[in-house]
């Protein structure tokens, strides 16, 4: 399913003016003068595209992956369904979008969509970002570093219930916007009417209705569709080691927050908890196909387990402390991405994973919301843990009884559970073990260089996949690039598909016949690719795509219970809907490195950034694709890029 994506927005970070409680610690990373949620009532609605306009970016998508003859087919049932069905669908689409005025047409068809899938989250559904290391080498200890995050977790959580979170907003004219006098006069505004105060001064107020899933969730499986689950009154944090699995509370009965020489000397005594590996790790159960998992469970609460579910379910997050050090980036994705499936519970919304040397990543479940929350979410913990960390090398934890505070949870299991989780460890190891990752950093140019040269970043780095696809497999194939629609209410993703006539006629001039080309002529067919991707972009990021509008139109024939019309039973539908080149892009001063797995069996699934000075790209595939060679094409093809775009010939 081409939804399994990473999605980022642009991060607004923030001041950073403390609010102390009466038990003397931090409580909140700062006090916004706009209330969190003052946008959100006035939040503009995602539109739902003109079919015809739809009908045509599909087309224009088709074109570079079908024959003449293909495409004549493809052309006349898109054009059929346009004045018929299609068109009955669309009316309906738009009659009941007009009904639903609390939301936008894709929310539920998107929950849906997630939520029904039955293939295991992790490699599938969930994906990764790591963090950057500390700037101070020794705050990487593993103990100060999962205090100092799991302090600055606790405050994001309370500053956005408390209201206290600055609103996400992406400023157009920061000078404006993004000022203490903007803000002091747009709090004022009533919220009926404070996004077109934003709007005035080129600022974009973003959605943020997923914030409350990041805590207290979990997504429980059920047979045929999971349910998410939030439990807000819920005060105890979940930790695994060793997968085993431990609680504490870290909100006490007034609200606040535990003190962090508490939370220290509650961390201390499990990394010091010499009990043996769970024989049967019950984590192994999150990463099984989610009907079988929905069964273990029902088996699990029949057995006497309903109140330690309940605390793995309700708990404020999972910390996930490992017993190794990172050897590398690739090692460091694995672990991130996967991990060992005992020591990680993946239906949570999020897991804050700390290995042996600090290094620190979070795995996010994807059915709650995109990365644009998960990232805000990461930025204001490593800035906040980074230049306001609660503990020290040097703190002392608290001389308290951290046996009687923290429980370990302890699970009744019969014969056929142990079965049970025997056999989901064998399915995990074995999806794993065919598994590869592999990365590359371009040096030799990024972003200044290319904006100098009036080219877009984004652009230039989905070219050279297209290139390096077509120089390793001599083919041009279905390509996804997530965005996040943010910007209206309840949005989620949309499609940009940069497979496009323009990528492949300069990809095929690239690969197979640069000699024929001058330095003008191909940095001329790259101007082009990259209004063209320009021009996507924001179509997709202004709810002009034509994805989710065919899948919400999709969706609805099936809910009828009659035939789907013939335009989504055309082959080229489904190859187009195929996504072997899946891709999502990020840049944070937080995030190292993020990724995912591929969504197709024989696919790639590419994490990228482009920063001022280089360029990275991390690929994940299985054995039928080869990453490391993909990569080494990408490389030569972002070479090639860079060596036109200053005036010299391709290979010099």
């Amino acid at each position: 399913m081409a939804a399994r994506q990473l999605v980022v927005g642009r991060v607004v970070l923030c001041c950073w003016r403390r609010a102390y409680s009466s038990a003397g610690a931090a409580e909140f990373l700062h006090r916004s003068i706009v209330p969190t949620m003052h946008y959100q009532k006035s939040l503009p609605r995602l539109p739902v595209p003109k079919l015809e306009d739809t009908i045509r970016r599909y087309l224009n998508a088709q074109k570079p992956l079908l024959n003449d003859d293909q495409f004549r087919k493809t052309e006349e049932l898109a054009h059929q369904f346009e004045k018929g069905i299609g068109r009955e669908l669309h009316e309906q689409l738009v009659a009941q979008d007009n009904q639903n005025k609390h939301t936008s047409y894709i929310t539920g068809p998107w929950f849906d969509m997630y939520l029904k899938a039955r293939e295991p989250v992790v490699l599938n559904f969930n994906a990764f970002m790591s963090f950057n290391p500390d700037p101070k080498s020794e705050y990487n200890d593993q103990l100060v570093r999962a205090t100092n995050m799991t302090v600055s977790a606790i405050r994001f959580m309370k500053t956005f219930r408390a209201g206290y979170l600055e609103p996400e907003v992406f400023h157009l004219n920061p000078q404006k916007s993004d000022t203490q006098l903007f803000k002091k006069i747009i709090r004022f505004v009533p919220s009926s009417l404070s996004w077109f105060g934003a709007y005035m001064v080129n600022a974009y107020p973003l959605d943020m209705s997923q914030y409350f899933r990041l805590f207290n969730s979990t997504r429980l499986p059920k047979l045929n569709r999971d349910e998410l689950y939030t439990d807000e009154k819920a005060k105890h944090l979940l930790v695994m080691r060793k997968g085993n699995f431990y609680v504490f509370d870290v909100i006490d009965r007034d609200g606040n927050m535990l003190k962090p020489s508490e939370i220290q000397a509650h961390f201390k005594y499990i990394l010091s908890d010499n009990s043996p590996a769970s024989a049967f790790p019950l984590g192994y159960l999150s990463s099984e196909n989610r009907d079988t998992w929905a069964l273990l469970r029902k088996d699990l609460l029949d057995n006497g387990n309903e109140e330690a579910l309940q605390k793995i379910d309700s708990a404020v997050f999972c910390l996930s402390l490992d017993d190794f050090p990172i050897k590398d980036f690739v090692h460091l994705s694995h672990t991130m991405l996967h991990g060992d499936a005992a020591n990680r519970w993946y239906d949570k919304s999020f897991n804050l994973i700390i290995a042996k040397d600090g290094t620190a990543g979070v795995n996010f479940e994807h059915s709650w919301g995109d990365g644009v929350a998960v990232l805000r979410f990461q930025n204001e913990v490593f800035k906040d843990s980074t230049e306001v960390p609660a503990v020290s090398p040097q703190s002392q934890p608290a001389s308290v009884d951290s046996s009687t505070a923290v429980q370990k949870l302890d699970f009744k299991l019969n014969d056929a559970l142990k079965a049970g989780i025997t056999k989901a460890k064998q399915n995990f190891d074995a999806s794993v073990e065919g598994l590869s990752l592999n990365m590359i950093q371009f040096h030799e140019g990024g972003k200044e260089l290319l904006k100098q040269k009036k080219v877009s970043p984004d652009a230039v780095a989905q070219l050279a996949f297209q290139m390096a696809f077509l120089r390793q497999y001599n083919q041009t194939v279905a390509t996804y690039e997530s965005c996040s629609t943010a910007a209206f209410k309840h949005g989620r993703t949309e499609t940009i598909r940069p497979a496009s006539i323009h990528t492949k006629k300069c990809s095929e001039a690239f690969v197979r016949e640069p000699s024929k080309h001058s330095p003008e002529e191909l940095q001329e067919l790259i101007v082009e690719c990259s209004k063209y991707h320009g021009r996507l972009t924001k179509e997709a990021a202004m709810g002009q795509g034509f994805d989710r509008h065919l899948f919400g139109l999709r969706y609805l024939a099936l809910s009828k219970g009659t035939a789907l019309p013939d335009f989504y039973q055309d082959q080229a539908y489904a190859r187009l809907n195929y996504n072997i080149i899946s891709t999502s892009t990020l840049v944070s001063p937080a995030v190292q490195l993020g990724g995912f797995g591929p969504v197709v069996p024989d696919g790639f699934g590419v994490g990228y950034q482009v920063h001022d000075d280089w360029i990275g790209c991390n690929v994940s595939s299985y054995p039928t694709r080869n990453g490391k060679e993909f990569l080494q094409c990408v490389y030569k093809s972002l070479e090639d890029i860079f060596n036109v775009l200053k005036g010299k010939k391709v290979g010099s």
